[in-house]
């Protein structure tokens, strides 16, 4: 049994681990990987460590390096296809039928279509999540999960995560490996984004205002990007779609003022599930955020590039290519990335992808058009949904992905009230990537740093927020 390169004997001394343990929590507090508590989840007068690993996670190198040079190639993708109304149409037609969430955000899409844009500032801050698939013949390959356009979390506590784990390995005796963890700073490269979309913009007094859900627990991670800005002497305020839809307006020129302030960039950290629109003045506002010359991180279009289905989409044989005119290596390069994406749209072909997860469920996951971690169908339940929905156009509402099965590893889980035991693991890599485009012109694009997330084999789905995964570091091996 072995651990990122460290020996049984460390692992399986437990004088050591217990003594690392008290030393690792006061780190993370030391280093502020904080979280508010779950009784507590709106008050900063009691927090916790956010849940972290003891040990950095072994990552191979070259799998490493593919995924942070392909981000670039993927902001350009999620741009392209985000200006494309006949592709988003076309791709979302039978999802919006049947999945009334997806079918309400693309009726405020259609809806601003139709009106005259007067600013043409994008501005997209993203995470591409990947896990290493090992195939029955021992091969391995970088496989993409999914990409979040929208509020792609816990870029902010991995910036704080590295001292941490260098600490803790030299403590334990492990100095060269210590020298092995990378640097890594999202929030400085999100917040880098946002800086150049504000001053696109144009206003000195305009605000950047963070759209947060009422229960914060995970507001420290928010905290470090904020800052960021405050630091660059960008003014930030933090609304609830409530605040929005009672004290919010636009001008006569669609310039969106909230509180009687400016609004130049509408960071959303809220409003990608369904629960998050409480009412129909969460709608509303929605729409008027939309409508305004605000830019929105993400705009409408680029929200709807995140789901599933367009996921699933883009793996259709030539449809890479449409977006990559004459630019083969490019596609090559993302196609590369791709697990195996089967449509559940009505039709033989859908048919054909029942009749292929009924016969192997173990060999799949059923996703729906969901954000958030959780959500994802395993196993027994694929074959109960799929009996149960597999004449109903309400399958559509789903898509099927090859499982991906990654090498286990060993780990200590570090959460709080929970005893500590070495576990078999399973990482997760997510890659953030960060561009500004004003009319036709990228003025950037870049990947801005890196996220590892980890979690016991025993749990099929689920990430930090959703309390499944915790925080990690990659030990490039």
């Amino acid at each position: 049994m072995d651990c990122n390169g460290i020996p049984n004997e460390v692992l399986q001394n437990e004088e050591l681990i217990k003594y690392l343990e008290e030393i690792a929590k006061d780190t993370a507090l030391l280093h502020g990987i904080l979280m508010r508590t779950k009784e507590s989840p709106n008050s900063s007068e009691v927090v916790s460590y956010a849940p972290f690993t003891l040990f950095p996670s072994p990552v191979p190198k070259s799998f490493f390096h593919q995924a942070l040079k392909v981000q670039t190639h993927y902001n350009r993708l999620v741009d392209r296809i985000s200006q494309n109304p006949h592709y988003l149409e076309e791709a979302l037609a039978s999802t919006i039928k049947v999945d009334d969430f997806t079918k309400r955000l693309f009726n405020i899409y259609r809806q601003v279509q139709q009106e005259p844009q007067s600013k043409t500032i994008v501005l997209g801050l993203n995470r591409s999540d990947y896990m290493i698939d090992q195939t029955a013949d021992g091969k391995t390959a970088l496989r993409q999960i999914e990409i979040n356009t929208i509020a792609a979390s816990f870029g902010g506590l991995s910036s704080r995560t590295p001292d941490v784990h260098r600490h803790i390995l030299k403590v334990a005796g492990r100095l060269e490996d210590s020298k092995l963890i990378l640097d890594n700073n999202p929030a400085a490269g999100l917040a880098k984004g946002l800086a150049k979309a504000w001053e696109l913009y144009g206003s000195e007094k305009a605000v950047v205002m963070f759209l947060v859900e009422d229960v914060q627990r995970n507001i420290y991670d928010h905290r470090y990007v904020e800052n960021e800005l405050w630091s660059r002497n960008i003014p930030v305020i933090r609304r609830q779609f409530e605040d929005v839809s009672r004290r919010g307006s636009l001008d006569q020129n669609k310039k969106l003022f909230v509180d009687g302030q400016e609004v130049a960039i509408v960071y959303f950290r809220n409003g990608y599930v369904p629960q998050n629109y409480k009412t129909e003045q969460s709608w509303e506002a929605r729409l008027m955020m939309e409508r305004s010359c605000a830019v929105k991180c993400p705009d409408i279009s680029t929200h709807l590039v995140g789901t599933k289905k367009v996921q699933q989409e883009l793996a259709r044989p030539g449809v890479l290519e449409s977006f990559f005119l004459d630019e083969p290596g490019t596609v090559a390069e993302i196609r590369a990335t791709f697990a195996g994406l089967y449509t559940l749209d009505m039709g033989e072909e859908g048919d054909q992808t029942v009749t292929m997860a009924l016969a192997n469920p173990d060999r799949y996951v059923l996703k729906p058009q969901r954000e958030g971690g959780g959500n994802n169908i395993y196993g027994d339940e694929i074959c109960r949904v799929l009996e149960r929905l597999k004449n109903s156009s309400e399958r559509t509402t789903y898509i099927l992905m090859d499982k991906v099965q990654p090498k286990p590893t060993y780990n200590y889980l570090l959460r709080k009230d929970e005893p500590l035991r070495l576990k078999t693991c399973l990482s997760e890599l997510g890659v953030f990537g960060a561009y500004v485009r004003k009319g036709t012109e990228m003025v950037m694009n870049e990947c801005v740093g890196h996220l590892l997330r980890t979690k016991s084999s025993e749990h099929a789905d689920g990430g930090v927020a959703a309390g499944v995964a915790v925080l990690d570091n990659p030990l490039l091996v």
